[in-house]
């Protein structure tokens, strides 16, 4: 692996693999990132390009790929102009679409609501809504995981983030998120009416709408919630958010927040009903809590549901890949990469390579667990949060909200789905089941 500057001409052109037809990349994306990453991989090595003028973009595939771009030691790797054509137009201003002082400027003011402290009274004030939300769940042979579970993190959302409960507006909203999120990926980017796009921009303005709408209240309360600690954070040198900077990050944070998390433990519990005896060692892990809820402290001590998010993360990460744009040339594995290229290097893809991973396909939690620790055999080899100066900033909170609701949850309940059952995923824009994961729930 090499980013240094260019001593001598290198003469390796990057493989061109425009596929047995043209549309066999673009539907294969859609329909199995995973699959088509492999082939790409076995065709051509970790350098490839796709696509076709204009949109053309070279994946860099493996860990070494992840350190170069994630590291990005020489600044060749811009994330907000590799993320721009697919989130500016639903969710501008995030901080995931920001390089350099830009970048650091928000991200240091922003840490601030991610503390320990702030972390504490996070999960104190989730608890209880929590065990609210799931005993309203109702037992049934056909039980659809992913909406119910959707609703969840989006009301945890919205006190935890918010410091409101949305009431009749929650359906709205939680269409505008969707909608948002699915025009990311909008092939067509004009707003014609009723396509992709156009919806996404509607849930956009829907979603400005409504922090703008409580920004005024939450600059004149200090409150716990994320909304509140955003209007009022202040760096040591005095650095503040504007109102419509508070706007954005509030925007691109509920989403992320409530969809990945969704996500993950959509992934999870099919992981777990697939594979019982790994749902009765969290079942009995929760036990011996002998409690209802977890405190902060207990976060650390549920091993075995972190191995088995691990896990899950591993198999199903939410972003299968992550755009970059180059600003100037960079070698990568002996190819020569021309600046102003669009970039991806693929989580998904790592996450499956067997010079890595024992038996990848298969779900083995102890694969994270002493002695194997197949993970550390390269420090970028388990990326579903990124890394380096893009690492996901809410990564810590998305543990302890996925802990803390799985607690709650094996406590209450025990699930299980058709041996012959297996889960048809979406994995883009963000993963999740196409068939909201129907499990049989039993009420312990």
């Amino acid at each position: 692996m090499s980013s240094a500057p260019l001593a001598e001409p290198i003469t390796k052109s990057i493989p061109y693999d425009r596929g047995r037809h043209p549309l066999e990349y673009p539907i294969g994306f859609y329909r199995d990132v995973k699959a088509t990453m492999r082939k790409l991989y076995r065709r051509n090595g970790p350098v490839v390009k796709i696509g076709f003028p204009p949109l053309q973009m070279v994946h860099l595939l493996g860990p070494d790929a992840n350190q170069l771009v994630f590291q990005n030691k020489d600044q060749v790797f811009s994330s907000r102009l590799g993320w721009s054509w697919v989130i500016d137009h639903v969710f501008p201003g995030s901080v995931m679409a920001m390089d350099g002082d830009e970048h650091r400027f928000q991200r240091r003011i922003m840490n601030l609501a991610f503390k320990k402290p702030n972390l504490v009274r996070y999960l104190d004030h989730m608890n209880p809504f929590i065990g609210a939300g799931l005993d309203r769940w109702r037992p049934d042979n056909h039980f659809l995981f992913y909406p119910h579970i959707k609703q969840l993190t989006l009301d945890l959302g919205c006190q935890v983030f918010m410091g409101a409960d949305l009431g009749p507006r929650k359906k709205k909203i939680n269409r505008a998120f969707m909608d948002a999120v699915e025009g990311s990926i909008a092939p067509i980017r004009m707003a014609i009416p009723f396509t992709g796009y156009w919806r996404g921009v509607r849930g956009r303005k829907v979603l400005m709408d409504l922090f703008s709408s409580m920004l005024p209240q939450k600059r004149q309360q200090d409150t716990p919630d994320f909304f509140s600690q955003f209007c009022h954070s202040v760096s040591d040198s005095g650095e503040r958010f504007s109102d419509q900077e508070i706007i954005d990050h509030m925007a691109f944070l509920m989403m992320a927040a409530h969809d990945t998390t969704t996500s993950t433990l959509s992934t999870l519990i099919y992981a777990l009903a697939k594979n019982p005896e790994w749902q009765e060692k969290v079942r009995a892990e929760a036990r011996v809590f002998n409690k209802p809820a977890l405190s902060f402290d207990d976060l650390a001590e549920a091993t075995t549901t972190e191995l088995c998010m691990k896990e899950a993360l591993r198999m199903y990460p939410p972003l299968p890949s992550m755009p970059r744009m180059t600003t100037r040339a960079v070698e990568f594995s002996g190819y020569l990469i021309p600046a102003n290229t669009l970039v991806s290097v693929s989580p998904v893809h790592t996450h499956y390579m067997e010079e890595i991973w024992t038996n990848p396909d298969k779900f083995d939690p102890l694969r994270f667990a002493p002695p194997r620790e197949e993970h550390k055999q390269h420090a970028f080899a388990w990326v579903p949060f990124g890394g380096g100066a893009h690492m996901c900033i809410g990564q810590h909170f998305a543990d302890l909200q996925v802990k803390a609701i799985m607690h709650q949850l094996v406590l209450r309940f025990r699930w299980s789905v058709p041996r012959d059952y297996e889960i048809p995923y979406q994995l883009v824009p963000i993963a999740k089941p196409k068939d909201d994961l129907p499990i049989r729930l039993e009420r312990i």
